[in-house]
């Protein structure tokens, strides 16, 4: 949420969007909380949804340069308890995978804060506000306080998210359309927490480390198709549906603690389907073709998965800390197929068409 959020025009009504394809930042904090057992614990949180743009602009007014935003998510069981029916199309657990030693895990989240801005100052301030409401109702699942190193440089020192797409582009990206009409700006995020073994890393040769990412070290470069190996990082995350490629916004942070030899970088991808992102773990975990793996993993290590939805601000300033709670019933229509855990499973390579063969990653359904 921003001031300069995006709208849409839908159906003669202003819809607000979350601040998604806002500008990258300085610092960030990303802020995990699951929500407590007791229907007691509801009206905390359906009361900061309310009013989280309010608390947005107190913060942020105390210091207008500072670019303050903050883009709440939502997990699928909190959609259950909060919400019910209608629940966004695509919401569901995040889909562990395991193929081998590889293991991008699923850990609990019901609530995911990521709040950005040029200083670190703001962001600690509003999170401290978002946990002062939240107090009793909420448990800290992770937090991390992640900083921009140098050029856009993640620890492994490559520029980080030099294909994001800008404009027009990142909104196709990450905001969901006529293919869910009723979630129509909303988006989703997938999120994991990686950690780096630096020793083993640098002990590599450079050139072997640009082999892995599909860059030069030093120019940000992409190798050339021709030397480009096909395990290559930015090979295995390059998504095409009929010919087109499908992008995601990624606004990954470099986070750590050297006293403790913690090195790590924050993934955090937005896309209006999360069989976008999903697709790219599977390659990268899984391989493609099975066996053909990031080899970033044989050096970094997920320790955290989840999945939210991000509503537009239009729906979270309309949430009432009165409304009843939904029926069991309501809401619990989860598609367990798409949240099932996954045991080294074949990766999907291109049809003939050029097509993955998952069908369209802008949320319609593929033709049976």
């Amino acid at each position: 949420m921003a001031s300069e959020s995006l709208t849409t025009q839908a159906s003669a009504v202003l819809t607000v969007q979350q601040p998604v394809a806002a500008p990258l930042t300085k610092a960030a904090i990303f802020l995990v909380v699951t929500i407590n057992a007791g229907e007691e614990n509801r009206v905390p949180v359906l009361s900061l949804c309310a009013d989280l743009s309010a608390l947005l602009r107190s913060v942020g007014f105390r210091s207008l340069e500072g670019s303050l935003s903050c883009i709440m998510g939502i997990g699928s069981d909190a959609w259950d308890r909060l919400f019910g029916s209608p629940r966004p199309a695509e919401l569901h657990s995040f889909r562990e995978i395991k193929s081998g030693p590889r293991h991008a895990v699923s850990t609990p989240g019901d609530l995911i804060f990521h709040i950005r801005a040029k200083h670190m100052d703001l962001c600690f301030e509003l999170a401290a506000q978002i946990m002062d409401r939240l107090k009793g109702a909420v448990t800290t699942a992770d937090e991390v306080q992640g900083f921009r190193y140098f050029d856009e440089r993640d620890l492994l020192g490559f520029v980080d998210g030099t294909e994001n797409p800008t404009g027009t582009l990142a909104t196709d990206a990450v905001f969901i359309g006529d293919e869910d009409p009723t979630f129509a700006g909303g988006s989703y995020v997938i999120v994991q927490k990686y950690l780096h073994n630096l020793d083993a890393w640098n002990k590599i040769p450079v050139e072997a480390q640009e082999n892995i990412i599909g860059r030069k070290k030093l120019s940000d470069i992409e190798l050339d198709d021709s030397v480009k190996p096909t395990f290559a990082h930015n090979a295995l995350n390059t998504i095409e549906e009929n010919g087109r490629e499908i992008k995601i916004l990624r606004d990954n942070m470099p986070f750590g603690r050297p006293g403790h030899g913690e090195f790590g970088t924050y993934f955090i991808g937005y896309s209006r389907s999360p069989r976008t992102i999903e697709q790219m773990l599977d390659n990268m975990f899984i391989g493609r073709p099975p066996g053909n793996y990031d080899r970033i993993l044989d050096f970094s290590t997920a320790i955290t998965g989840n999945l939210f939805f991000t509503p537009t601000v239009t729906f979270l300033d309309n949430v009432s800390p009165d409304q009843p709670a939904p029926s069991a019933s309501s809401g619990s229509q989860t598609v367990a197929a798409a949240s099932a855990h996954v045991e080294t499973s074949p990766a999907i390579g291109p049809s003939k068409d050029g097509s993955l063969g998952i069908g369209s990653l802008k949320g319609e359904r593929p033709h049976e």
